[in-house]
């Protein structure tokens, strides 16, 4: 396994096409999807119509004042890159306002090439955990194949499977994450996808599990052990990660943390940025135990 100590910097390199350019998009991500008033939006709004709080710039005009507006899910929206290269790349700069002839492909593009923005968000990591061998092929390929497709022609990304695709890039992170694991010394059993809503965790030795697509929504993380686990599609939802440590942490994204909580304490990946609403100062916790120190190492 290659040595996550030199590969994550050169991670966050690699992914600088993956991260999202509004000033290239047109606010496509405040336009396709659709909404419906809930814990995560103030108000209900339809797919392909645009959202009140977008300005004619295509910037939004609250978008400082997202959470205190009550549109926390938009702040942990992440389009990986996706909504400037279906405008530019795709389409060649094309205003779905102005250009109505390409209004309803737009809209329809823009969340399938999300979802290839994403795979490639985590093929990308997949690549600097292997070393060379048949694995490693693999990942490449797909890689190279899920590129590929961010280029294909309107017609062809509507029509295609991205689930499928999903399906199979997902098998096949699974394996790459049992590898990367196989070596973390005691690592903690894995958990994937378990229910673990509101779970009392604080503290808890979580090192080099599999939490993949496990609901943590609320969960309390204080302190707890999270290096080298793999946490691809775990719901991290208002998750306390106050002094935990997810040094090493697999196939994590920056809109599960901005989704969590957070302090000075937590430990993260080298490729992540702290969130700009967490904590600048380790917090204190009710009940004695950890405060914002790390796990003990192994």
């Amino acid at each position: 396994m290659s040595d996550p100590r030199t590969t994550l910097p050169l991670l966050a390199e690699a992914r600088r096409d993956l991260t999202a350019d509004c000033g290239r998009c047109t606010g496509l991500c405040c336009v396709a999807p659709a909404f419906a008033a809930s814990a995560d939006f103030a108000i209900d709004k339809p797919a392909g119509t645009p959202c009140p709080n977008l300005q004619p710039d295509s910037r939004c005009g609250v978008h400082d004042q997202l959470r205190d507006r009550g549109f926390p899910g938009c702040v942990v929206f992440d389009c990986f890159g996706a909504g400037q290269r279906v405008t530019q790349d795709v389409f060649g700069g094309a205003d779905w306002r102005t250009d109505a002839s390409t209004r309803t492909a737009v809209f329809a593009v823009f969340p399938v090439m999300r979802q290839l923005t994403e795979l490639l968000w985590h093929l990308t990591e997949a690549r600097t955990l292997l070393s060379a061998g048949p694995l490693a092929a693999e990942v490449a390929a797909a890689h190279a194949r899920t590129d590929e497709l961010t280029r294909a022609p309107a017609d062809e990304l509507i029509d295609l499977d991205a689930g499928g695709l999903r399906r199979e890039v997902g098998e096949l992170l699974g394996r790459v994450s049992d590898a990367a694991r196989a070596d973390v010394p005691g690592r903690a059993r894995d958990r994937r996808g378990a229910d673990l809503m509101g779970a009392a965790l604080r503290g808890a030795d979580l090192h080099g599990a599999s939490l993949r697509g496990a609901y943590l929504i609320g969960a309390d993380l204080r302190g707890a052990d999270l290096r080298h686990t793999d946490l691809l599609g775990a719901d991290l939802r208002a998750a306390d990660l106050r002094g935990a440590d997810l040094t090493g942490a697999l196939f994590l994204t920056q809109p599960q943390l901005t989704a969590a909580v957070g302090d000075a304490g937590t430990a993260l990946p080298e490729s992540l940025t702290r969130p700009a609403h967490w904590a600048t100062s380790s917090g204190t916790a009710a009940g004695g135990g950890r405060r914002g120190r790390r796990p003990r190492r192994r």
